[in-house]
């Protein structure tokens, strides 16, 4: 019995292992029934043959040890560390509902691995609370340069927040999840002038940063940017808002979320925007930010003018401002280049900020900065894909006549074609018509050698030419003389020009010269200048159009702003 009672691991010297194993069904948990098949073996085969149990049997019943728990049945019956994992994974606005369930989730929602993760995969905060380290572009420079350029006196750590009693559970639902319908880009509601601002998630902070083009005529150089306002906990439970604006550093301010789409913000210390000097030394300073030079070297009296319009309006708007949404234009694989937002030259008004995007056949170039004449929203360049033209030799090119008539004989063909399309949609068309009107992809008729003949309707777009030799004509102003020498395709499009206060605004032709994905430029025959754009190569955040229909009625609105 000795024997039996070692290889059955039942326990005691007297007894076997059927003994053994009713003594587990009835002390134990009789729920979960027995599955081993190798259980109708040893002392249950009849008869009490303990001796014959084999020596393999034994070291089964050793290594399985007891009965095998039960799965969990509930959450509540996970492990917490589990639970953690679990909950971390999930949506944050999703967690104060979960939190609702039970005390136990409750409880442990209030852990804040759980918070610090949603913060990271949802806003990309990636500092630590308890060792604050914000890098790049941070507010720490904001801190250092706007409040106490000698960092090294001790006061720099006493104007930071209190992190070290800051949860991240408070970040996240008081700070990044309360604004986060105002992250993403914006353009300011200052008239014509317009604007990009962008709001984004900086360490533990929400800034809006202002984007400015480079000094003019430097199209290529990067863009410049300061910071409008901040958002961030100076206290648990309390999002604090403070305004950027100014050279004494950070001050109260406050900002309303009208409506999805829309918010506004406002100062409410606005002479922490006024200098010691007066409005000459606050135009003084302002020129050398926005222009990088002074007024004295400015020798054109009309530039002078517009100048000092623009400071004058501009600074009307230094405590009150209303932002509205702008989408970047979707990217489709048939679009001649990647669209996005450019920096252009455009005359006296300096660089401006235009976007550019595809719609079928057509390209539209849309400001989102602008000036008296053309206000920004409008569509400053529109180009038509189904017309490119093909440019004469170099030594013909530079003959300004030659590059007017080419161009005129496309927007005579474009306009008969317009007339086309337009009777037939009335149903007047006539055979007679039918005959003499070009249709789209004709062979060109004698002397309008503008056009690539036997081209199909629509394959322009997806082609891409090898460069050819490019100079502008003769008698053709521009800001910037360092454009490129070789272009990759042109095409006919229209420039949007109007009187001062956008009065009788009219479209002229002109000529689209693709140079790179990064470049093109657009000759104004009217005007007789030529506008040269460089793309803004910044990242933006939270800034993809949700359709192209919302795009679409996006471009449609910020136009009818300032019609």
């Amino acid at each position: 019995m000795a024997v039996c009672a070692r290889l059955c691991g039942v326990g005691p010297v007297r007894g076997c292992r059927r003994r053994g194993a009713q003594r587990k069904g009835t002390s134990g948990d009789s729920s979960e029934p027995d599955t081993d098949p190798e259980e109708g073996g040893g002392c249950d085969g009849g008869g009490g043959g303990g001796e014959e149990a084999s020596e393999d049997e034994a070291r089964e019943e050793r290594i399985e040890g007891p009965t095998p728990r039960r799965a969990p049945l509930s959450l509540l019956e996970l492990p917490p560390e589990l639970l953690v994992q679990i909950f971390g994974s999930l949506p944050g606005p999703d967690l104060p509902s979960l939190a609702r369930v039970c005390t136990a989730f409750h409880r442990l929602l209030r852990t804040d691995t759980i918070w610090r993760r949603r913060c990271k995969e949802e806003y990309g905060v990636c500092e630590n609370l308890r060792k604050l380290e914000i890098t790049g572009v941070s507010c720490r420079d904001v801190y250092a340069k706007r409040i106490n350029p000698r960092v090294k006196s001790g006061r720099f750590m006493k104007i930071l927040p209190d992190y070290e009693h800051m949860e991240y559970r408070d970040v996240y639902t008081c700070l990044l999840h309360r604004y986060r319908h105002i992250l993403g880009l914006w353009q300011p509601d200052i008239g014509p002038y317009g604007g990009l601002l962008n709001v984004v998630v900086d360490g533990l902070f929400i800034i809006g940063w202002m984007y400015l083009p480079p000094h003019d005529p430097h199209v290529d150089d990067p863009m410049r940017f300061k910071p409008l306002f901040r958002i961030h906990l100076m206290e648990r439970k309390s999002a604090t808002v403070e305004c950027m604006y100014g050279h004494k550093g950070p001050h109260s301010g406050h900002i309303q979320i009208v409506k999805r789409d829309e918010f506004s913000t406002k100062c409410n210390q606005t002479d922490h925007h006024r200098m010691s000097g007066g409005r000459q030394e606050e135009f003084r300073t302002w020129l050398r930010e926005e222009w990088g030079r002074t007024l004295e070297d400015i020798f054109h009296e009309h530039m002078q003018e517009l100048i000092l319009m623009k400071f004058i309006y501009t600074s009307q708007y230094d405590n009150c401002l209303t932002y509205r949404r702008i989408y970047l234009p979707p990217q489709s694989p048939d679009d001649l280049i990647e669209p996005g937002l450019f920096k252009g030259t455009y005359g006296s008004h300096g660089l401006e900020i235009v976007m550019l995007s595809f719609h079928g056949k057509k390209a539209k170039g849309t400001k989102i900065t602008g000036d008296p004449n053309i206000p920004a929203g409008q569509q400053t360049v529109e180009i038509d894909l189904a017309h490119p033209i093909r440019l004469p030799d170099i030594e013909s090119l530079s003959n300004f006549s030659e590059l007017s008539r080419i161009v005129l004989e496309v927007e005579e063909r474009v306009r008969r074609e317009q007339q086309q399309q337009q009777q037939e949609e009335e149903g007047v068309q006539g055979e007679k018509g039918q005959e003499e009107v070009l249709q789209p992809g004709a062979a060109v008729p004698e002397g309008d050698g503008a056009e690539a003949p036997e081209e199909e309707e629509g394959a322009v777009a997806a082609q891409t030419p090898s460069p050819c030799p490019f100079v502008l004509p003769g008698g053709i102003a521009s800001r910037n003389e360092d454009y490129p020498r070789t272009c990759r395709a042109c095409f006919y499009g229209t420039g949007l020009i109007a009187g001062h206060g956008f009065t009788s605004p009219e479209r002229t032709p002109g000529v689209f010269v693709l140079f790179d994905n990064d470049r093109f430029g657009f000759i104004w025959l009217e005007l007789q200048s030529f506008s040269l754009y460089s793309r803004i190569k910044v990242s933006f955040q939270n800034a993809e159009a949700p359709s192209q229909d919302a795009f679409d009625e996006m471009l449609k609105n910020i136009q009818l702003l300032t019609s």
